[in-house]
């Protein structure tokens, strides 16, 4: 593990380490994968994706439908058991999908998830191309989800009213031909937006409520801050706002933390399109690297008592999320286009979640963190208004 060799081959796209996801992977993701493609390909798509998720975008025009659909997520929770992974899962796909084709919420949800459920599992699986394994039908699942997309596209163009989500600011675009993507990158677009926001926002949720569980003193802490904003909203009879969400310093460390501790990314694949040299040994052009960021945040010279859940330790050190070995989102022209989306989404689930509720775990869970952050049979816990 060398922090400054991960970071120079992060940084270092144009010598020769571009990124190396197998071709299984971008058969079912696309090939026109923000992930996948380098030079001036991803520069296009990144700009493009920024005028959907980017910062300006999140707090004008996403976050009061973030606010909206998160509250109905939340609300039926009380005297239940409740398997976390499963809500939260749920709760990270819906916000998503709404975001994206909200019109068609009631008409194809259930169906498009059922099929994208299959692409998401076939796209971490063994390329094992046979009926019944997890990457056939992660390709049926592909096949599947493209044709949903295709519909909603010919359908939203053949209609005259005007949607304010990003499907119809894609197709806008269009009409722009500097700008404009064709259907297959569109369609690659809105599979990268719900692929990469699926299991991060929600594995991090999940993990935020199991290290919450486990040290009530940042629970309190964590409560207080939201319970100070909700007596301020309630006072002026106001919904949560940007700045709302801006003065939640603590809750955004203890998603940083989260993030950190939990090792939801543990790592992202580069390959060299020539021979280099990298501390002294020669890696050959078509090697693949994986950057295996997993042990720089456990790394106690730069996170001391790596193994403790510590918030804190983000609101004494304010450089620490800008540290040149923080990798939680990536770093320079990979850095992840919807950060700050994802951020926001756990902490106003956060929010909702513990001003709403108290909760207990259900004995024999079992969490694993690797190689993915999984509970293998559920992470349920006994959910109850306070």
């Amino acid at each position: 593990m060398d922090p400054e060799l991960n970071r120079y081959i992060l940084l270092n796209e144009s010598k020769g380490l571009v990124p190396g996801y197998p071709q299984s992977m971008l058969d079912i993701l696309g090939t026109r994968n923000i992930a996948a493609v380098y030079g001036s390909i991803h520069k296009y798509l990144r700009s493009n994706l920024l005028s959907l998720v980017g910062t300006p975008l999140v707090k004008d025009r996403l976050f009061p439908k973030l606010h909206k659909y998160m509250s109905l997520h939340l609300s039926n929770w009380d005297g239940n058991i409740i398997d976390i992974q499963e809500k939260t899962k749920d709760m990270a796909f819906l916000i998503s999908f709404t975001q994206i084709a909200e019109a068609e919420w009631n008409s194809i949800y259930d169906s498009f998830k059922s099929e994208f459920d299959k692409l998401f599992i076939g796209s971490l699986s063994l390329p094992i191309n046979l009926p019944g394994s997890n990457y056939y039908q992660g390709l049926k699942g592909r096949r599947n989800v493209v044709k949903f997309l295709k519909q909603v596209i010919k359908n939203r163009r053949a209609c005259s009213e005007k949607h304010d989500d990003m499907l119809e600011h894609l197709l806008r675009d269009k009409e722009d031909a500097k700008n404009a993507l064709n259907d297959e990158e569109i369609i690659d677009q809105i599979i990268t937006i719900l692929n990469s926001g699926y299991e991060t926002v929600s594995t991090t949720s999940m993990m935020a409520i199991k290290y919450l569980h486990d040290n009530q003193q940042v629970l309190e802490e964590l409560r207080n801050e939201h319970f100070t904003i909700r007596r301020r909203k309630e006072a002026t009879g106001q919904q949560l706002d940007w700045e709302d969400y801006k003065s939640m310093r603590f809750t955004r460390a203890v998603v940083f933390e989260t993030l950190r501790l939990a090792n939801v990314v543990n790592g992202v694949l580069r390959k060299t399109t020539q021979d280099l040299q990298l501390n002294g040994f020669i890696v050959p052009r078509g090697w693949r690297i994986y950057v295996y960021t997993r042990e720089i945040n456990y790394d106690p010279i730069l996170y001391p008592e790596p193994l403790k859940f510590n918030p804190w330790r983000w609101m004494d050190d304010k450089n620490l999320e800008s540290h040149n070995y923080c990798l939680l989102f990536g770093r320079g022209g990979r850095l992840c286009p919807g950060k700050e989306l994802g951020i926001v989404t756990v902490s106003i689930f956060l929010h909702y979640f513990v001003t709403t509720y108290r909760w207990e775990e259900v004995e024999g869970e079992k969490i694993m963190q690797f190689p993915r952050v999984e509970a293998p049979n559920g992470y349920h816990i006994r959910v109850m208004k306070l």
